[in-house]
């Protein structure tokens, strides 16, 4: 078990994460005694897209390649169209997911973030949520999809938009403070 004020969090993002869903967990998180990292492709600040428009610069920790799974008790995952769609086609951030999920540590999904557990191939047999346009995905990666503001199965937290993200920071916290998770029969 991990007090918040003792947890290391990681944030993983690109180009086109929505505005809200890296910032509000990112500095919720911080507020609570986390410290929390956001690592990038390549180490450089990334512009998220606020609602209908490109949005403010976020400014990363670390690179992507310099990430140490160990290093983390939890992994976060902001979504918005565009910054999970390029993640999902980068093998060192699929293969950094899939490292979160294989060890039992705590990896939170939102909105259209979902799309790289499918593609990590973590989400076979598990409760999930996602952006409604990602159900689909969602159900074809094997995993029972629900309409709710947030669904967790074995440590593995999810929500579908930024309307659900006091739900989705709130069950954050609560899972870290769970511990590690095991993900056997999956």
């Amino acid at each position: 078990m991990t007090d918040i004020t003792d947890a290391r969090i990681l944030i993983l993002a690109t180009h086109g994460f929505e505005q809200s869903e890296l910032e509000v967990p990112r500095d919720q998180l911080r507020e609570k005694g986390a410290t929390v990292h956001v690592a990038t492709p390549d180490g450089q600040a990334i512009r998220g897209w606020n609602e209908k428009d490109w949005g403010e610069m976020a400014d990363a920790d670390l690179a992507l390649g310099d990430v140490d799974v160990g290093d983390y008790d939890a992994l976060v995952l902001p979504g918005g169209q565009i910054n999970p769609d390029i993640l999902r086609l980068n093998d060192t951030a699929v293969k950094t997911v899939a490292g979160f999920c294989n060890t039992g540590k705590i990896v939170a999904a939102i909105c259209h973030a979902p799309w790289l557990l499918t593609e990590a191939n973590v989400l076979h047999g598990r409760d999930a949520t996602s952006y409604a346009s990602v159900a689909t995905d969602v159900r074809n990666a094997g995993a029972n999809w629900h309409d709710r503001e947030v669904v967790v199965d074995a440590g593995i937290v999810t929500s579908r938009s930024p309307d659900d993200l006091e739900a989705f920071v709130a069950k954050i916290v609560k899972e870290i403070g769970e511990g590690r998770h095991d993900r056997a029969g999956a």
